[in-house]
């Protein structure tokens, strides 16, 4: 039986949320998946379709939603269901809802200094399934981003930014209850996913997370 992953889209166009479903989407389907593309939080209120998939890609910036929208993300999550997905489609999301972000395992902050020429990711995690083989490498014309993150979160690679020398979580794993929880912070838009390694840390990841 083949593997199934929702993708959900919506929010900010800002983060083209649209042009970053169809570039998954297809990839998942290559993989083995059937996926669906949904641009509504209804999604997630059908119990038992939910729980019947191997993995839930978010792609939804800020907006709101529902507690029983939630409610049904999250207990699927629990149940199993991975979950993997970037910048403001995961962690920019659902400002008022708490659970949601202690889900995430982290919630953007704010991207000083607005697009910046360039700044590096460094894998700090090199034996695990999703970094192994992948060297550190540059975004450019892009943004750089401050989280608030969970300590639990096994952190894969992170940033520096150069202004007090902060050293920033940018790619993680975590767990949901018996969910697999994925996330990288870069992927403002989808011009981000032009450098090799930030495609596939991400592609990685979803495979990682799913089920």
């Amino acid at each position: 039986m083949a593997k199934k992953a929702l993708i959900v889209w919506g929010g900010w166009d800002g983060h083209t949320p649209r042009q970053c479903a169809e570039l998954f989407a297809p990839w998942l389907q290559s993989k083995g998946f059937e996926v669906e593309v949904s641009t509504t939080l209804d999604s997630y209120l059908d119990k038992a379709k939910i729980e019947a998939l191997s993995l839930v890609v978010p792609i939804w910036t800020m907006g709101q939603i529902s507690g029983e929208q939630e409610k049904g993300l999250l207990d699927a999550i629990a149940a199993g269901v991975g979950v993997a997905g970037f910048h403001g489609g995961m962690c920019d999301s659902f400002r008022n809802n708490t659970n949601y972000q202690w889900m995430t395992g982290g919630q953007w902050v704010a991207h000083p200094g607005g697009c910046i020429p360039e700044y590096t990711v460094n894998i700090t995690d090199r034996t695990h399934a999703i970094t192994k083989g992948i060297k550190d490498f540059k975004l450019v014309n892009t943004e750089q981003y401050y989280l608030h993150t969970d300590p639990s979160n096994h952190v894969l690679a992170t940033t520096t930014f150069k202004d007090g020398n902060v050293v920033m979580p940018a790619v993680w794993t975590r767990m949901w209850g018996k969910g697999r929880v994925f996330y990288a912070s870069y992927g403002h838009t989808d011009k981000d996913f032009a450098v090799p390694e930030a495609l596939t840390i991400v592609q990685r990841g979803m495979l990682w997370a799913s089920r």
